[in-house]
């Protein structure tokens, strides 16, 4: 007896009303917004080789969250130390920020896709919003 196989492929193009979530505020997650860049010399290092620093340090009425936090080398963050940024003539590359949730296309494959997917597989590719 011969089986016969049915594949479906179904492509989301628009979504009404998508999840609305949350970033985790976790070192992972900073180190990902920051692209593992020292946000005041602006190098990119190994993670083992970056810290978390409170812009506005606490002593000075500064907050652990995403608006006050960023990576800084050990060699930037040691300068800097528990002053302001402009006290010590450092500049922010980038204002820290609440990174948005926003969901993503993952596709997974064992070996490569068959023929047959390719039109929507690169249609999603495409289609799928950036940040």
């Amino acid at each position: 007896m011969h089986r016969r196989v049915c594949r479906i492929v179904i492509v989301l193009m628009l979504f009404d009303r998508v999840p609305r979530k949350e970033v985790k505020f976790t070192r992972h997650n900073i180190y990902e917004r920051d692209k593992n860049t020292c946000q005041y010399c602006n190098k990119v290092f190994d993670r083992k080789d970056l810290n978390l620093d409170h812009v506005i340090p606490r002593d000075h009425g500064g907050q652990t969250n995403w608006e006050n936090i960023v990576c800084s080398c050990i060699k930037c963050n040691s300068r800097k130390a528990n002053r302001m940024p402009h006290e010590v003539g450092m500049k922010l590359r980038r204002k820290p920020e609440r990174p948005k949730w926003q969901p993503f296309l993952h596709l997974t494959f064992d070996s490569k896709p068959h023929e047959s997917w390719r039109q929507f597989i690169d249609l999603a590719y495409w289609n799928v919003e950036l940040g």
